[in-house]
């Protein structure tokens, strides 16, 4: 017998959850979309689908289309995120071991303008009900792997200034991944030499570590302390992988797709001892430094020229933007364009990412040159680390991010981190080495590890 994808979707009680999406950050193997206290959150899984290879975005594509086609979809709330709803991590390169996957969950709780919404998923073909929804809620809730505390327990003061503690790891301790700092900073010389000859333009190379934690990693918390500190990103969490990215490869809403491009990174601990205001510091540094603007506007160039031929408009932020987080500042640009028709049809998010993947910001430029080059000196399989992850919906809606500023938890009491800086002519690979340490730093603390 056939199953039937079936789908409900019933408005859910905000009030009961003041604190938004964090909220419900209760289990290690919770699948996790959100910014600003919104977005998507998975429990359970129903359906999966893997592959590898240049195809894998093309392959998921008709895999997913194909589950909706004739998906019975049932509700009274209508928003980007409800109905069919897919979570999804893709290897950053084509030629990585690393599966990548789209995994629809059981249920999902959804939070967009205010509006609080519970989708229950079946391919049992079994009837829906909204009391059977929030039972099945409840039960996954119930089943939290996270008691030691809620993301209650963090507080956003004035500024968005987090009022708790950071946590610790008593033990933790942090080994050398691929390459040491030494072999690391070779490579990026190395790097540097070849953009010289005139072969690419730029090149981003990445480097890992491994944190050991001995009481064991709770992803549920590190998920909630990078909800609530990083507001301004989107926090991420699937199948082990985790992390707050400031980087939106593309969104798709109808036939709008936006994507946020950075290039430029200045950590703020850099500011300190500096006379003025920080943002003056910022500005003048990354918006007044030659390198940080030719790498951005390579960002730039690089997304909007894969984009064009699915556009009919698009606009991109004349001067770049200062982007604060907590722990660095970013030079940072919004991209829009209307999608155009093709053959009928507007192009769905993964056929877009299978065009801009992957983007100057994470690769380099020419895409084929650097990522030669990266196989060559980075002796690292990226895995899904700035691969694409987020979600999609049936309708054509989706978010898509680049997974940075993240880690995969290999077990329970293992976790590597990833982090790249891209390199261009006047890049120092001590000052590339320090900005990695920047970029790391989100990680480490919501491991409840200082650096």
């Amino acid at each position: 017998m056939t199953s039937t994808f079936r789908t409900l979707t019933v408005p859910l009680d905000g009030k009961a959850s003041p604190g938004g999406l964090p909220q419900f950050l209760v289990r290690d193997d919770v699948l996790c979309w959100t910014r600003r206290e919104a977005g998507l959150v998975g429990f359970g899984e129903i359906a999966r689908f893997t592959a590898t290879g240049p195809e894998r975005f093309l392959e998921a594509d008709i895999w997913w289309r194909h589950l909706v086609l004739e998906a019975d979809i049932n509700g009274s709330v209508e928003l980007p995120g409800t109905g069919p709803v897919a979570f999804g991590s893709f290897a950053f390169s084509k030629k990585s071991a690393h599966e990548s996957r789209l995994i629809v969950p059981e249920i999902v709780v959804g939070v967009r303008d205010g509006r609080y919404w519970l989708t229950h998923l079946t391919l049992d073909g079994g009837e829906l009900t909204e009391a059977g929804a929030l039972a099945a809620l409840d039960n996954w809730l119930s089943g939290g792997s996270a008691g030691d505390g809620t993301s209650g327990d963090l507080t956003a003061g004035p500024g968005g200034a987090v009022v708790r503690p950071l946590p610790t790891a008593e033990g933790a301790t942090l080994h050398t991944g691929s390459l040491s700092e030494e072999d690391w900073m070779a490579a990026v010389a190395a790097g540097v030499a070849e953009i010289r000859t005139g072969a690419l333009e730029k090149l981003v190379l990445a480097r890992d570590i491994v944190a050991t934690v001995p009481s064991g990693v709770n992803a549920a918390q590190v998920l909630r302390e990078l909800a609530v500190r990083y507001r301004e990103c989107w926090t991420y969490g699937v199948d082990g992988l985790v992390g707050a990215t400031p980087e939106m490869l593309i969104q798709v809403e109808g036939r709008t797709a936006q994507a946020r491009v950075l290039a430029g990174t200045l950590d703020r601990r850099d500011a300190h001892g500096e006379a003025g205001i920080p943002m003056d510091y910022a500005e003048r540094v990354l918006a007044g430094s030659e390198k940080q603007r030719h790498e951005h506007e390579i960002a730039i160039q690089s997304l909007t020229s894969q984009l064009a031929p699915f556009s009919e408009a698009m606009n991109a932020h004349a001067e770049p933007f200062i982007l604060e987080l907590p722990n660095v500042w970013h030079l940072a640009s919004d991209v829009k364009a209307e999608l155009a028709e093709v053959e009928g049809h507007v192009p769905t998010c993964l056929a877009l990412i299978n065009a801009l993947h992957p983007t100057a910001a994470v690769c380099g430029t020419p895409t084929l040159v650097a990522g030669a080059l990266i196989r060559k000196l980075e002796h690292l399989d990226r895995g899904p680390y700035a691969g694409p992850v987020g979600w999609l919906d049936a309708a054509g809606n989706g978010e898509w991010g680049i997974a940075l500023r993240g880690a995969v938890i290999e077990d329970p009491h293992t976790v590597r981190l990833y982090a790249g800086c891209g390199i261009v002519d006047g890049s120092q690979p001590e000052a590339e080495l320090a900005e990695t340490w920047a970029k790391f730093r989100p990680m480490l603390e919501s491991l409840g590890i200082s650096n």
